[in-house]
């Protein structure tokens, strides 16, 4: 197996992809703000006719291309990655970074949320049309079985992606033990594959304040003058449970990183933004991906350790 020259990485071919964050930001206010006002009012009606197919078709035209991108950068990511030979260690770190921040929020979570519910319970008439009853959580070996899907169409359909992801690789990994013709051949495939999603997103993403401005329009109808409490309550409790792992996050940027505070805090503004507006680990990527760019880091670390999180964050339905 030959490596891969920088000239014929990814790096440089997979087009680059930008979010007017500020702009979001603005029209996530402006939309709670405007729903707010009209709550209750003759107004109402015909506005959230109008803003919730606005705000469901952008989330969906982003949700779309989840799959095909988190396809296309993890086989690109990995491909490369082990043309540099650099994959068994890669692989080994982001995982324990994964593992370890995962467990450590979840431990973090289930100590201190119930904590925080009992002194700060939830604004009263908050009501959301999306809500669905939180399913029986997996055990042990249920999740284990779940890994290695018995149908990868069916497990793409149903949208489980972590079994996907998991194909995914394996099939990557795998890819990298055929001649030279072949490999190249689906490396070429699946960075046309990212390539063109990412065009899509960028599209998409153009029409993030459009989009999280209906989403925010339709809460502030939908629940009236208690989605700001509701906003307000999510915000504080979930930045309190996450504040340590937060501030690990920005100091390791700064120190381990070496990136500046002001920095790293502009380039994760618009992922952050759009993580708020849809509460979708998933929908989030694409920004992330943008916001790696804006900070330097290498293309391939991105597209191989960022869709590994995202995954197994993301929750059944809002994925």
């Amino acid at each position: 197996m030959t490596s891969l020259s920088p000239a014929s990485s990814s790096t440089s071919r997979i087009p680059e992809i930008r979010v007017p964050g500020a702009l979001t930001l603005t029209g996530l206010i402006c939309g709670l703000v405007l729903g707010l006002l009209l709550a209750g009012k003759p107004q109402a009606q015909p506005a959230l006719a109008i803003a919730a197919p606005v705000g469901s078709l952008w989330l969906q035209g982003l949700q779309m291309t989840i799959l095909p991108l988190v396809a296309g950068l993890l086989f690109s990511g990995i491909v490369e990655t082990v043309a540099a030979a650099k994959a068994g260690l890669m692989a080994r770190r982001t995982l324990g970074i994964i593992v370890g921040f995962l467990a450590f929020s979840a431990i973090l979570g289930a100590v201190a949320m119930p904590l925080l519910l009992d002194l700060f319970p939830a604004p009263a008439g908050v009501s959301f049309a999306q809500g669905v009853t939180p399913g029986k959580v997996p055990g042990l070996s249920d999740f284990l079985a779940s890994l290695l899907p018995y149908n990868v169409v069916s497990a793409a359909a149903a949208s489980a992606m972590l079994p996907v992801i998991v194909f995914v690789g394996l099939f990557a990994f795998a890819s990298t033990r055929l001649r030279d013709e072949p490999r190249k051949l689906l490396a070429l495939l699946f960075e046309g594959l990212a390539g063109a999603m990412m065009v899509v997103i960028g599209w998409v993403l153009k029409l993030a304040p459009i989009g999280v401005f209906a989403l925010g329009l339709s809460l502030g109808v939908r629940s009236g003058g208690a989605a700001l409490g509701a906003l307000a309550h999510y915000i504080v409790l979930v930045v309190t449970v996450g504040t340590v792992v937060m501030i690990a996050g920005y100091a390791i940027a700064v120190i381990a990183g070496r990136r500046s505070l002001s920095a790293f805090f502009k380039a994760m503004l618009p992922a952050q933004v759009v993580a708020v507006s849809t509460q979708s680990s998933l929908a989030t990527l694409p920004t992330m991906l943008a916001a790696s760019r804006r900070l330097g880091v290498a293309t391939t670390t991105a597209e191989f350790a960022l869709p590994s999180p995202s995954l197994c964050s993301a929750r059944p339905g809002r994925r």
